[in-house]
C-alpha cells in the first residue's frame, strides 16, 4: 500500500514539474518571439515599466529594457526545459532560478503597485515551485532513511 501511495505521489511530482517546466518554456518563448506587432509593443511597454523599477537600479544598474526582456525569456525557457526534462541536479538548479525570477517578477509588480489579480500567477508560480522543492526534499530525506535502516 505504501509502495502505491510513492508512486502516485512521484506521477504527481513528474506531473507537476513538466507542467510548470512547460508554462515557463512558454512564456519564455513569448518574451522571445514576438508573433504580432500589438503583442510586441505591449511586451517592450512593460519591459519598460519593469526597467523603471529593477531592484539592482537602488545600486546605480537599470537594464536596458530589450536586453531585459530576451534575459528574462532566454532564462524561463532554458529553465524551463531543465525542469521538465533534465536531471535531478538540473532540475533543482532551475527550481532555484525559476524561483529567483518568480519573487523578482512579485517584486516588480508590487513596486509598480499592480493589482493583486496581475500578481496571482506569479504568485501561483512561486508557490507550486516552492512545493515541488518541499516535496524532493521531503522524498529524498525519506529515501534516505530507509537506505540508513536496511
Amino acid at each position: 500500500m505504501a509502495g502505491r501511495a510513492g508512486a502516485a505521489m512521484a506521477l504527481v511530482l513528474l506531473a507537476l514539474r513538466v507542467l510548470l517546466g512547460g508554462f515557463f518554456v512558454l512564456t519564455g518563448a513569448a518574451k522571445l518571439c514576438q508573433l504580432s506587432a500589438p503583442e510586441s509593443e505591449q511586451m517592450k511597454a512593460l519591459f519598460l515599466q519593469f526597467a523603471e523599477v529593477f531592484p539592482l537600479k537602488l545600486f546605480g544598474y537599470q537594464p536596458d529594457p530589450m536586453n531585459y526582456q530576451t534575459t528574462v525569456g532566454w532564462l524561463e525557457l532554458l529553465a524551463g526545459l531543465l525542469l521538465a526534462v533534465g536531471s535531478p541536479m538540473l532540475q533543482e538548479i532551475s527550481n532555484l532560478f525559476l524561483t529567483l525570477l518568480m519573487m523578482g517578477a512579485i517584486f516588480t509588480l508590487a513596486s509598480l503597485k499592480e493589482s493583486l489579480s496581475t500578481c496571482t500567477p506569479a504568485i501561483i508560480c512561486l508557490g507550486l515551485l516552492r512545493l515541488l522543492d518541499i516535496c524532493q526534499v521531503l522524498a529524498q530525506t525519506k529515501k534516505d532513511c530507509h537506505a540508513f535502516h536496511d
